[in-house]
């Protein structure tokens, strides 16, 4: 129920980050000026956590609907089946945010 609970909030979440990325690249529109405005919120402590929170949220969301894809096949309805297959989102979010952080620095 966690997985499915926080699935939820997640699309919120996704839907504000949405709006916010089409504003910055709106911001484009309207001068450089603007533009800077928000590149320079991004580039602060709390710009780049709210980065890595939704790059974490995005992660969260595409793990969880390929969940559901193959739940909706008629598989992994067994209790066991659905504590491993929700482990598997929440501890994959977590990796994937960490490699799409590492090739974002050219770490990978």
């Amino acid at each position: 129920s966690l997985v499915s609970i926080v699935t939820r909030i997640t699309g919120i979440i996704n839907i504000l980050a949405i709006t916010l990325i089409c504003i910055w690249f709106a911001s484009l529109l309207l001068g450089e000026y603007n533009y800077k405005i928000i590149n320079i919120f991004f580039q602060s402590f709390l710009g780049k956590f709210v980065a890595i929170g939704i790059t974490w949220s995005f992660s969260f969301q595409i793990l969880s609907e390929i969940r559901h894809l193959i739940m909706d096949l008629g598989y992994g309805f067994d209790l066991k089946t659905t504590k491993i297959t929700g482990s598997i989102v929440i501890i994959g979010s977590f990796i994937f945010t960490i490699l799409i952080y590492l090739i974002g620095r050219s770490f990978i």
